[in-house]
């Protein structure tokens, strides 16, 4: 026992008998609203031809004129192998997307959103009474805002011993 009072006075006495002490509080609000916002993604063109008892001049897709152009389908030609026997045939065609004339893009934001084969669009948020404030005392208040809002505070505490 006597052993450990004296280990604790020797840790006293190392340390400062000046020691600064330091703190620093910060308090921070952030709100944010989503902007609404459109994904289009280009589909291209696909074709399949299958069958039994079929003979077959092969279409197929023909290339597109442009690079904004979708390709086309090239019919192909088809007779029954044996007349008068069972025969099955299957063709598919689907034309993929040309881009219309007029979309322009303009600092980054597409004027018109073209009707491409998939596109997912979300909508905007509502702030409606979103807000934040911090009042000369640190004190947060958040009030929540509509669909597509969020209100984040935050409150910081640093102590330094030095």
């Amino acid at each position: 026992m006597k052993k450990a009072a004296l280990l604790f006075g020797m840790l006293l006495m190392a340390a400062p008998a000046n020691a600064d002490l330091i703190t620093k509080h910060s308090t921070s609000v952030q709100l944010t609203v989503d902007a609404a916002a459109s994904q289009a993604t280009r589909l291209g063109s696909s074709y399949s031809v299958s069958g039994s008892n079929v003979s077959a001049t092969l279409g197929g897709l023909t290339a597109p004129v442009s690079a904004t152009d979708a390709a086309t389908m090239n019919s192909g030609t088809y007779t029954q192998t044996t007349a008068g026997s069972a025969f099955s045939f299957t063709e598919t065609f689907n034309q993929g997307d040309a881009i219309p004339t007029g979309t322009t893009v303009s600092s980054g934001v597409v004027g018109t959103l073209p009707a491409f084969g998939s596109v997912t669009t979300t909508a905007g948020g509502v702030a409606g009474s979103l807000a934040g404030t911090i009042d000369s005392a640190g004190t947060m208040s958040l009030t929540a805002g509509g669909a597509g809002t969020s209100a984040t505070g935050q409150f910081v505490a640093e102590i330094t011993v030095r």
